[in-house]
């Protein structure tokens, strides 16, 4: 058995300096991922600095009218908050395909951005894994791939990322708010994530040291807004693709909309090719074909993932025709 340190800080502050000065320490929130982790042997840390305790759990209203979410709020009750039900249902959506209620008891804000992927070979210490052991090479090249990118993948890592709340989240535009030993300081979550590159075990910008204490989502827009989840079961799989979408039409034309996929990267994707190819349109089907093939024009199938791609670019296509026809029947978020 490893020997293991636990530590409890008072605050988020010495939280992040107990980390800075234990180069093998880690964050601790609900474990979720984690635990799992530690119990297979993918994460061998020293030292867990448990920050589960920290008054990181409420969701406000902020000055400009959006919403500060703190980094221990748990996926549920984020999921049933009213402003969020009200003001932003495609994270609501996103957090009730996520997990089960049970994980959603547990999971929390800034664990569900921090989770790591989901791959077989990530998760099994037996096979060469990139992610895992940086520079042994990649098991999925060659192997099972039906979960695997067809967007931003590199030679040395082709997982993504497991995440529903973050591929909403990126497409409201979200920010994270972090505490590093210089302070706090905000990232937009586009920014936040990396893709893999020769270095795939980096799944953020984030330093080791530096805390996710909560997320701001800007103020919502008046427009409609989905997230739709295509995968293998009902019962709470992973996404084979995903998408969250906002439209809105004025006139007859396209005049706002944001569009992030999941399922298909190491890291949430944000469709920019196909939101351009949308705005200033009128909406119809042919329109909705060419902004899905924008976005797909890089795509890049493996051998056991090429159904990826046709199935995204219906996907895109149907949520937005449910949207434009949500617009056309006078509905709105």
């Amino acid at each position: 058995m490893r020997p293991l340190r636990y530590e409890r800080p008072a605050d988020a502050a010495t939280a992040v300096a107990t980390v800075h000065d234990n180069p093998d320490a880690v964050f601790l929130a609900s474990g979720t991922n984690l635990v799992d982790h530690l119990k297979i042997g993918v994460a061998t840390p020293g030292m867990l600095v448990d920050i589960s305790h920290l008054p990181l759990d409420s969701v406000e209203s902020t000055a400009d009218g959006g919403l500060r979410i703190g980094a221990n709020v748990r996926n549920s009750t984020l999921a049933v908050h009213p402003d969020v039900r009200r003001n932003y249902p495609m994270l609501t959506r996103a957090l009730l395909s996520g997990a089960s209620p049970q994980l959603r008891n547990a999971a929390t804000t800034g664990g569900n951005l921090l989770q790591r992927t989901r791959c077989v070979y990530f998760r099994d210490v037996s096979t060469p894994c990139n992610k895992r052991e940086p520079g042994s090479g990649c098991s999925a090249l060659g192997g099972y791939t039906r979960y695997h990118a067809v967007l931003g993948a590199s030679e040395d890592c082709v997982a993504t990322h497991p995440s529903d709340m973050a591929v909403a989240m990126l497409a409201l535009d979200a920010e994270v708010l972090v505490l590093g030993p210089d302070g706090e300081c905000t990232v937009p979550l586009e920014e936040f994530y990396r893709l893999p590159g020769d270095r795939p075990d980096l799944d953020t910008t984030l330093d080791r040291d530096e805390l996710v204490v909560g997320v701001h989502l800007p103020p919502p827009q008046t427009t409609v807004a989905t997230y739709r989840k295509v995968r293998d079961r009902a019962s709470y799989a992973f996404a084979l693709v995903s998408v969250a979408a906002e439209l809105t039409v004025s006139g007859g034309t396209i005049t706002g909309c944001r569009i992030a996929f999941g399922g298909v990267a190491h890291r949430p994707w944000r469709a920019h090719r196909t939101e351009a190819a949308l705005l200033g349109e009128r909406p119809g089907e042919d329109l909705f074909a060419r902004a899905a093939d924008a976005e797909l024009v890089d795509a890049r199938a493996l051998d056991g993932n090429a159904f990826k791609i046709p199935l995204l670019r219906r996907t895109v296509a149907a949520v937005l025709r449910d949207l434009a026809g949500l617009h056309d029947e006078g509905v709105s978020a």
